[in-house]
């Protein structure tokens, strides 16, 4: 994790450098998986035994509001080097419904930005969706929708997976299409359930090549646990997203994870192995700087010392919320990643 500092650093002060060239304004785009935030209220329509007061877990009121404390807090400090409001919009997996959603936006940390959420509820098995946070002081939502993702036969146990999110709307003005994933899990291994990761990747890919036909210059932003790396098939192949920014023609896409992989950064641990699963890509006309608009800047994990394990069979990890059923009290098993877009202020408007 000492690589994620150093690259933080040096990605700021290179920032610092720039700044003193030209006025910016910055803008920060924002994913992270909140780990299991479930109210303590039974929904007979999912499988929410386990996080209720009488399950497994023994969960209750105060673990909840622990729990959004402790997110809120992560939420309150991202991005904020680069823009003190944080994230202008911020994608989430892992919440049961809108009401956990709500909560957590009317944190004291976090209530002064007045986010707002898209929500809709799926048909996952676990009973976990996507959500969209956003500050409307930045971001005006014009249409979203949910988007199904069909499994294959014998890809997994479980029928049903999460909807991918889509939100198209304003961001400081200019049409921006979102895409929030959280793609089927490596329950029953990597190469049994990867064509389900593949075919949500294939329902985002279509859904983006519909939007490219009316809007061959659209800003699409696709975030999300993808549960894949940068380099596997549905990341590299499907999506087409490549690693290198030179590299990416027009309709294509961009991933400014993929040699952070390679680099052994990661986002969570599994058998002491780092993986870099929570991704935000980007396309083509985000990466002109010569352009009146928002145009793509640097990409950081959002890495702090108090977010990483210190002890027990995780340590080094990030803190996970549960080790096993026994709540750990830490912040999520997933560390949040975020983007820094720029936009030129012109001298006209400087001090605006």
């Amino acid at each position: 994790m000492k690589k994620v500092f150093a690259i933080s650093l040096l990605l700021f002060c290179s920032f610092s450098l720039l700044a003193q060239k030209k006025d910016y304004k910055p803008i920060v785009l924002g994913f992270y998986n909140l780990e299991n935030l479930f109210d303590t209220l039974d929904n007979t329509l999912i499988n929410d035994e386990e996080f209720l007061p009488s399950g497994p877990r023994n969960y209750n009121g105060s673990i909840y509001f622990d729990k959004l404390d402790k997110l809120a807090t992560v939420i309150s400090q991202m991005g904020i080097e680069s823009n003190p409001d944080g994230p202008a919009f911020l994608g989430v997996a892992e919440v049961e419904n809108d009401t956990v959603l709500n909560d957590l936006v009317k944190h004291k940390l976090i209530e002064k930005r007045h986010y707002k959420i898209v929500h809709y509820d799926s048909k996952d098995a676990r009973g976990i969706d996507v959500g969209f946070l956003y500050n409307p002081k930045y971001f005006k939502v014009e249409a979203s929708d949910k988007l199904y993702v069909q499994l294959p036969g014998g890809s997994k146990d479980a029928y049903y997976t999460r909807d991918i999110l889509w939100v198209k709307g304003k961001l400081d003005g200019e049409t921006v299409h979102i895409y929030v994933n959280h793609w089927p899990s490596r329950s029953g291994g990597e190469k049994r359930s990867a064509p389900g990761r593949n075919a949500a990747a294939q329902v985002c890919k279509n859904h983006i090549d519909s939007i490219a036909k009316i809007e061959p210059d659209a800003k699409i932003v696709i975030m999300g646990d993808l549960n894949d790396d940068p380099v596997n098939e549905s990341v590299a192949k499907i999506l087409g997203a490549k690693p290198k920014a030179d590299d990416v023609t027009k309709g294509g896409l961009y991933n400014p994870w993929t040699e952070l992989y390679k680099k052994g950064t990661g986002t969570l641990a599994y058998q002491d192995a780092w993986g870099l699963f929570d991704q935000i890509i980007i396309s083509y006309p985000w990466l002109n700087k010569n352009q009146k608009g928002l145009f793509f800047y640097q990409q950081h994990i959002f890495f702090k010392e108090y977010l990483v394990e210190n002890q027990g069979r995780y340590k080094g990890y990030p803190m996970r919320t549960w080790d096993g059923n026994t709540y750990r009290g830490g912040y999520s098993d997933h560390f949040p990643t975020y983007l820094v877009m720029l936009k030129e202020v012109p001298p006209a408007k400087k001090g605006f």
